[in-house]
């Protein structure tokens, strides 16, 4: 059992800035990738960004890209979610989830997930 655990979500304007923290316990962190989902009110849940244990990176939509930005510390079992120019449409839950199966970017690649932490953008 991996177990997750998400922080540093919360309500901030336009063109704010946001890190998520998500720290892992349990089985061995090197052992999974690492991933970030958003699932906005209405909407399907959608993949935001993966990061393996080699440094490898995956983004999602085109939205995101230039402005999320991925990172792990595997010392301290966390992985982060950098958010920079947040919109109103970046408005979600997040989640962190772990991938045995690798830099997977779909939901079904993934074993295990935090409870989520919301994140509000105001305009």
């Amino acid at each position: 059992q991996v177990q997750l655990v998400e922080s540093g979500g919360g309500l901030v304007q336009a063109g704010g800035s946001l890190r998520l923290s998500c720290a892992a316990s349990g089985r061995t962190f090197r052992n999974y990738a690492m991933g970030w989902f958003r699932q906005a009110p209405g909407k399907e849940r959608e993949f935001v960004a993966a990061a393996s244990w080699g440094g490898a990176r995956a983004y999602g939509a085109d939205s995101v890209k230039g402005r999320f930005t991925i990172s792990r510390d595997n010392a301290k079992n966390t992985v982060y979610l950098q958010m920079n120019s947040l919109k109103p449409e970046d408005t979600a839950v997040y989640y962190c989830a772990a991938s045995s199966v690798g830099l997977a970017t779909q939901e079904a690649g993934y074993d295990y997930w935090g409870q989520g932490t919301q994140v509000t953008v105001s305009s």
